[in-house]
Parts: structure tokens; sequence; C-alpha cells
């Protein structure tokens, strides 16, 4: 697998020609309806591509107090990926058709899985189609059959609900929400609108080029620079529900900038603790 944590359109399609294609994983989801994604995926995919669902795959059990999209536990997610016939070797590529707001999701879960050999695709199932990309609207072959993925040590550093509210004014906190989320002008999903005090704004989207790709590298260091300081290692992302976050975790590893910390619970679980503080504006 290729260096980047993104592919390009044509990049994979060379690689499916190999003699050792990637597994590709439709992620494709809507907040507002969360059965859309996979209607989309039946009408029309990339060819041979699995469907994973951000509620049932990609997620755990919520408590409604860990958040709208908690963490999956390591070995459930272990068993979702060796059930797609993945192996700690086997080259992955991720895409949805939202800005790759889920894509990054599950490239994240794969990473903190300890799984190395993934990428997004880049412009998502955009990107493929305008670069005459096929569709497909067949159930993928049955998967290889692998050995249960192993357990290994998390490769992707999170941090709990406990150990952020300890080190507010510590760390630097992104925020990947729109604007008016993070200012809490509008709440349509959580408890209370607002944000974690000492957050900074950087909301997702900003990560892209008008055509729906990456920005390059050196641009999103110029951009990231004044919100994260010299140490990614002191950052830690969140947005609504852990989800859109990943998205500003991976545009930083894009950029260079090294591997920073993500709060699953993020502003879902934060808030519904009427305990805990929240600011505004």
């Amino acid at each position: 697998m290729h260096p980047s944590p993104l592919i390009s359109a044509s990049e994979l399609r060379d690689a499916l020609r190999t003699a050792t294609p990637p597994v590709v994983i439709d992620t494709g989801f809507d907040l507002a309806d969360p059965a859309a994604g996979e209607r989309e995926y039946r009408t029309a995919h990339l060819p041979g591509a699995h469907y994973l669902h951000l509620d049932r795959d990609l997620s755990g059990p919520k408590t409604g107090r860990n958040g709208r999209h908690p963490l999956p536990s390591r070995d459930v997610f272990a068993a979702t990926v060796a059930r797609l016939g993945i192996a700690p070797d086997t080259p992955v590529v991720v895409y949805d058709r939202h800005s790759g707001m889920f894509a990054a999701r599950a490239w994240w879960l794969l990473r903190w899985l300890g799984h190395e050999a993934v990428a997004v695709l880049d412009g998502g199932w955009q990107a493929w189609r305008a670069a005459g990309g096929d569709a497909d609207d067949a159930a993928p072959a049955a998967p290889r059959a692998v050995a249960p993925y192993p357990s290994r040590r998390a490769a992707m550093p999170t941090i709990d609900a406990a150990t952020l509210a300890a080190s507010l004014g510590r760390v630097r906190l992104l925020d990947a929400r729109a604007p008016e989320r993070f200012r809490g002008e509008v709440e349509p999903l959580d408890a209370q609108a607002g944000h974690i005090p000492g957050a900074l704004n950087r909301f997702f989207k900003l990560n892209l080029a008008a055509d729906g790709r990456f920005k390059p590298p050196e641009q999103l260091r110029v951009e990231f620079a004044p919100l994260v300081g010299p140490d990614a290692a002191a950052v830690v992302h969140q947005c609504g529900s852990g989800v859109t976050a990943s998205h500003n975790v991976l545009a930083m590893e894009v950029a260079g900038l090294g591997t920073s910390a993500l709060y699953p619970g993020s502003w879902s679980e934060w808030s519904a603790d009427p305990d805990r503080p929240i600011a505004k504006g």
C-alpha cells in the first residue's frame, strides 16, 4: 500500500488490477436517515465493495452517557474486519459519498486496531465516477477466509472525558463541527448547545478543496499551524460524536503534522452531563 493515508481514483483503479487488490469498503451514511447509505450502496457502489454501517459496524452500544457513536470494542471490530477477509497485511481502501466524514471514521478505526495498510479514497464516490470508474449493484464475492484479526496495542491515541476535563487549558482542543453549532447558536442533535471550554473550531469541510478532494499537504499545514502549535501529541480532536473529528486527525496526517488524539465521546457525551462546563460564542 502506498504510504499516504489518501489514494486517488486512478491509483485505486491500478491497485484493483494487481494480483493483491485492496479490500474496498463503502461507508456511506446519513445522520438524518440512517438507512440511506445502505440504500445508496445497494443501488451503486465500487465494483466488489463491501458495506459497513456507522451505527451497526463502526460504533458500539450506547448508554445515553457515552455519546451518539461510541467506539466499538476492539474485539468486536476485529471480528468485523476479519469477516471482510482483512488480515494485518491486507490493503484496504475506504470511501463514502459525504466529504470523507464516514470514511475517515473507518480509516481511524482500522488504524486504531493496528492496521497500517488503509487509505481513504480522495474525493470519494464522486471522484471515482468523475475519473470514469465503474459502478456496480451486485453483492460482493464472499471474502476469503482469514484468521481472526490479532489483538494489538491501540495504535491511535484517545482521551476520555474525565482526563480531558482535568487537562483543559493544557491541551489544544479542536472541534470539527460546523461554526454555528460550535458557537451554540443551534444544536440539532445533542443535549445542550455550545462547546467544550477552550476548544477552537476547525470545521472538517475546510480540509477539502472545491472539488471535494483534500487540500494539498502544504496548504493544510499552513491552515492547521496556528491551531495546533508545534506538538501534534498535545492536540485533541472532537466533534459531535467522534466521527467528523477523525477527518481532522486524517487531515493532520495528510499535512505531515503527525498523529493526534481523539476524544471519541465528543460533544454528545460531554453535553449529556449537566455538571460539565460549556461555553458559547
